[in-house]
């Protein structure tokens, strides 16, 4: 069995393993990570041969740290990352470079349609109806999108979202709620297989999949990184916030929100962030909790989104593709009878 894994912001580790009578045999733990000394890998080797092919990552990962000697310098890796590559090993992972990715970029449509357009696509990637894609969202209006467990009257005061002609809409993954101006933010989906992310813990796999796109903000000067759970920063401040789903029938929705350009009233005027703190100082306050993109480049947003599709087509390989007809008809028909509906909207007041 082969398993990889590249470790966020570190290297890539490969694991190559037999299971014999229910437990891992022949390991060869490899990559292009450092450590010192030179036997600590054999350590690694020794640790996780032996133990049971149902081993937890956790269970790995404490094995392999407590056979590495109290000298042992890992760079590029961690037991964690080890860990993660023998579970995919053992539960027949796939690769990036193993589906042929399609690229959606627009149609502009409304938000509630967006959001139905991310369930239709996840469904019919898992159901292998539609190859794996990358979207990027385009839209003409400001929409607050919150996440699927949140409460409407917590997070958003509607009288002000009327005033501004601001659609709420619930999506289907967690996670907070984003004001979502027309032209102020970057959003992007990845529709996938679940084998994408096999063997691998909901919180190590937000930062797998957007590895890329930290990947893509560095490559135009952004000293981007990966902050847990779910958030991608720059060293002053957050610059966007990520949200997963799997779905039953096999796909993995996953969605990212990226500030390029902001108000910082407005924002604070329709979410309710830190309402008992409402004046000139609060809303200084929750805007500087975001680190907007065209102040850190000074580019169009177009550059920026064009700058994260050459990093995934470098990486991976990409295509260009555009919405079927019975894509977008199936996603509309959605909005109207379930994202639109009050039922949905409202279905944690």
């Amino acid at each position: 069995m082969h398993g990889e894994y590249k470790v966020p912001g570190g290297k890539l580790v490969t694991v190559d393993l037999d299971v014999v009578d229910g437990r891992f045999a022949a390991v060869r733990i490899a990559g292009d990570f450092f450590l010192e000394p030179d036997s600590a890998l054999d350590d690694m080797n020794r640790a996780v041969t032996g133990l049971p092919a149902s081993a937890s990552g956790k269970e790995l990962a404490g094995a392999i740290r407590q056979a590495l000697p109290a000298d042992a310098e890992l760079l590029g890796v961690t037991p964690e990352g080890v860990a993660t590559a023998v579970r995919r090993a053992v539960e027949g992972a796939r690769e990036w470079a193993d589906y042929p990715w399609r690229l959606l970029r627009g149609p502009s449509l409304p938000p509630r349609t967006q959001v139905a357009l991310d369930e239709v696509l996840a469904e019919r990637v898992g159901a292998g109806r539609r190859e794996p894609t990358l979207r990027f969202w385009e839209w003409d209006r400001s929409a607050v999108v919150i996440g699927s467990f949140q409460s409407v009257m917590n997070e958003v005061d509607e009288e002000a979202a009327r005033r501004h002609d601001v659609e709420v809409v619930r999506r289907i993954s967690g996670g907070g709620a984003m004001y979502m101006a027309g032209g102020q933010v970057i959003v992007y989906s990845i529709y996938a297989p679940i084998g994408l992310v096999q063997g691998m813990s909901f919180a190590d796999s937000y930062a797998f999949l957007d590895d890329w796109a930290v990947a893509g903000l560095r490559s135009l000067g952004i000293e981007a990184a990966y902050q847990p759970l779910n958030d991608i920063a720059s060293p002053t401040a957050k610059i966007g916030g990520a949200a997963q789903k799997r779905l039953a029938g096999g796909g993995l929705l996953h969605h990212v929100t990226m500030a390029y350009d902001m108000d910082g009233a407005r924002m604070t005027e329709i979410l309710r962030i830190g309402r008992e703190k409402l004046s000139d100082k609060g809303i200084a306050s929750a805007a500087k909790r975001v680190d907007p993109l065209r102040s850190q480049t000074g580019l169009p947003r177009e550059a920026i989104v064009d700058a994260l599709i050459g990093t995934f087509r470098a990486r991976y390989g990409l295509r260009d593709d555009v919405l079927a007809a019975d894509e977008l008809a199936e996603a509309e028909a959605l909005a109207a009878s379930k994202f639109a509906s009050p039922e949905w909207t409202y279905r944690v007041p």
